[in-house]
């Protein structure tokens, strides 16, 4: 007798317990049956042209490796499923929020009144620096003063800003 029906009548023999293998893995019986039927089909092919010497093993083995498959293959299915929604009917979310814009514009009165309270050559120097993109040492020659100076007038401007910045955590 070849190995080829051993492993079809020892799966046979077997079928309640092989099933329920598959039951334990996919939880319904229509999955479990037709999983069953696979991996009749594939011992029944010879598929295994070996022979095999703990066949209820090996069989548990073909049948876990079907059920598996097929659940993950279902996993991965349903994670990319729309359940008929037409996706690109549905209304996108807009980033700009009436409450988004409102925040937005009270951030850039209270910069603008940050800046209106420092001294003119100080507000000028920030300006240049971040609007302009000027290096200190630039800024110092146009202000005609010292890139130290620059420095320290930059700071005090980030330190006046310090209160829009937590305005804009919210």
């Amino acid at each position: 007798m070849s190995s080829e029906a051993t492993l079809s009548d020892f799966f046979v023999q077997h079928r309640q317990q092989l099933r329920q293998v598959a039951m334990s893995i996919v939880r319904t019986a229509d999955l479990a049956d037709e999983i069953m039927q696979d991996a009749y089909v594939k011992l029944a092919d010879g598929s295994c042209m070996r022979s095999v010497q703990k066949p209820l093993f090996y069989c548990c083995q073909v049948v876990r490796n079907l059920a598996m498959d097929h659940f993950r293959r279902r996993t991965t299915e349903a994670s990319y499923r729309s359940f008929g929604l037409d996706v690109e009917q549905l209304e996108r979310p807009s980033a700009v929020t009436p409450e988004r814009v409102l925040n937005e514009r009270r951030v850039i009165s209270a910069i603008e009144q940050a800046l209106a309270r420092l001294p003119e050559r100080t507000r000028r120097a920030f300006e240049l620096y971040r609007l302009q993109e000027m290096t200190q040492r630039d800024i110092a020659g146009v202000l005609g003063c010292s890139a130290t100076l620059v420095n320290f007038m930059i700071r005090d401007a980030l330190d006046a800003l310090q209160g829009c910045r937590d305005l804009l955590d919210d």
